[in-house]
């Protein structure tokens, strides 16, 4: 994309569709790239990604709700964005969900915001190992409309949060990150 194309779509603002799909006056839409595989497109917006199709369906992720999203840029300024949802499964553990791949044919600012937005959620996180093998990654992130922090442990292997003594560990250590904060 040539810089005078940026500057055109910078200033054209978000097509119809993708204006029309974000109804609330309180969500601003920040980023947006056309989808190459089917016609809709992938929206950054003030509260989360959203996939606007044909229609006007818009589903929408929570910022603190992606677990990763990874961008493969081609030449030619799209690329692709591999998107790993996380869903709370159980008070304080969340777990990955199926990756979703969204294919765009013009990427525009959507790496960068997607990047800057998911990063704000995060606070701090840190890798624990489990007894046995495996470990949980310990999350605090900013979750709009609370104040508090919210702790969260996703396993690295779904398979451990079935094992008794891994979810004892997981629960020890969130409740030791939970303390740690607590004034003293």
């Amino acid at each position: 994309m040539s810089v005078l194309d940026a500057l055109r779509r910078r200033f054209a603002g978000p097509p119809e569709p993708v204006r029309a799909a974000v109804e609330d006056p309180d969500e601003r839409v920040l980023a947006w790239g056309p989808l190459a595989r089917e016609d809709g497109w992938l929206v950054a917006t003030s509260r989360g990604l959203r996939t606007v199709v044909a229609g006007g369906a818009a589903d929408a992720l929570p910022w603190h709700e992606v677990g990763a999203a990874r961008w493969a840029g081609t030449n030619d300024g799209g690329g692709s964005f591999t998107v790993t949802p996380l869903a709370e499964v159980e008070p304080g553990v969340q777990a990955r969900q199926p990756t979703v791949r969204h294919v765009l044919s013009d990427a525009g600012d959507l790496p960068a915001v997607v990047r800057r937005r998911v990063d704000q959620t995060i606070l701090t996180s840190r890798r624990s190992p489990l007894p046995g093998g495996g470990g949980v990654l310990l999350v605090a992130r900013r979750v709009p409309g609370q104040a508090a922090r919210e702790w969260t442990v996703v396993f690295d292997d779904d398979a451990d949060r079935d094992d008794p003594v891994a979810r004892d560990v997981a629960r020890q250590k969130l409740s030791e990150a939970l303390a740690a904060e607590q004034p003293g």
